[in-house]
């Protein structure tokens, strides 16, 4: 129970271990970030391209960030990411996919 003495002196925000993690940090907030733009832009049906490519994105960052996370705390963020990210990219792709009849 040592570890429940230290207190958590990381400048970090997703970090429980001390340390910085900026690319970790980075990776995490483009996931959100992505997946909340697709997330709303999926209830309009006219914005498919910009769902389904902020979705691709988003899930691709969540992925990556997911990889190389070295925490706990940060894989949980890292997967909230994931899951909007895909929502919107699924949504998208039902309203008309990533091209949207550019091709065919």
């Amino acid at each position: 129970m040592a570890q429940a003495m230290r207190p958590n002196a990381g400048r970090s925000l997703f970090a429980s271990d001390g340390k910085v993690h900026p690319l970790q940090d980075s990776l995490i907030a483009l996931a959100w970030v992505l997946g909340v733009l697709a997330v709303t832009t999926a209830f309009f049906h006219n914005l498919h391209l910009l769902t389904s490519w902020a979705g691709l994105v988003g899930i691709l960052a969540g992925g990556y960030a997911q990889f190389i996370s070295i925490t706990t705390r940060e894989r949980f963020l890292a997967v909230l990411g994931l899951g909007a990210s895909g929502v919107g990219f699924f949504i998208g792709m039902a309203h008309g996919g990533l091209f949207g009849g550019v091709i065919g």
